[in-house]
């Protein structure tokens, strides 16, 4: 018996070895425990890290989906008092500018109507002096005419050039010999009976009328005729 408990009762190598054997076993365990863990824990460890930055990434999106979100403040609405200040403004302001080119455009309009004016009498005046040049040509003494027949002849062609003259600038003479009495282009000198001529007609003219372009310029100094 007793050598079966001397077999059973290892060596002091045995002992050795099993020690040294525990020894390492633990410190690898100690190495496993303090860098990577067991594969259940490192695995957790991941998860929890992942949902941290899961969690930080929502709570770093919620204030800019919170501002994007938020409505505008509406702007101030402007006061009705400074509107209507403005827009008395910028009215008096196109009222001025109006005035002014108003006045600049009677300005220019009177001064285009009276140069024109004076270039119209301009030209006039320039066909009525040749008038005046045959005038004083007939009255010379070198062409003085001993024949009154040609001198009267003279006389009827510078009528006629001055006639013609008038006649082209418009003026029209009033002759209403034997026309009813019109006191609108007629001015009555006196009533006188008349064998031929009805009551209420131009007997006789003693001065004709003139009017440019149917606007009288001088009335028609007539005898009425009062009838028989």
């Amino acid at each position: 018996m007793a050598e079966d408990l001397n077999q059973q009762e290892p060596t002091a190598e045995e002992k050795a070895k099993f020690e040294n054997d525990v020894l390492k076993a633990a410190e690898d365990a100690m190495k496993m425990d303090g860098s990577t863990g067991s594969p259940t824990e490192n695995k957790a460890d991941a998860s929890d890290q992942g949902a941290g930055e899961a969690q930080d990434e929502a709570t770093a999106d919620k204030p800019a989906e919170a501002s994007a979100e938020q409505p505008a403040e509406p702007a101030a609405a402007p006061d009705p008092t400074e509107v209507l200040k403005r827009q008395l403004a910028d009215a008096n302001d196109r009222n001025l500018r109006l005035m002014a080119e108003f006045d600049n455009y009677r300005r220019r309009t009177a001064k285009e109507q009276l140069e024109l004016i004076e270039t119209a009498n301009g030209k006039l005046l320039e066909k009525l002096s040749e008038v005046q040049d045959n005038f004083e040509r007939a009255f010379a003494s070198e062409n003085k005419a001993q024949d009154l027949e040609a001198f009267e002849k003279g006389m009827q062609m510078i009528y006629n050039q001055f006639a013609k003259i008038l006649t082209d600038a418009g003026l029209e003479q009033i002759d209403p010999t034997g026309a009813e009495f019109d006191p609108n282009m007629h001015e009555a000198l006196m009533q006188q009976p008349s064998e031929t001529v009805p009551e209420g007609h131009v007997v006789t003219v003693f001065q004709k009328g003139y009017k440019l372009k149917n606007k009288i310029l001088k009335t028609a100094k007539v005898i009425v005729s009062s009838g028989k």
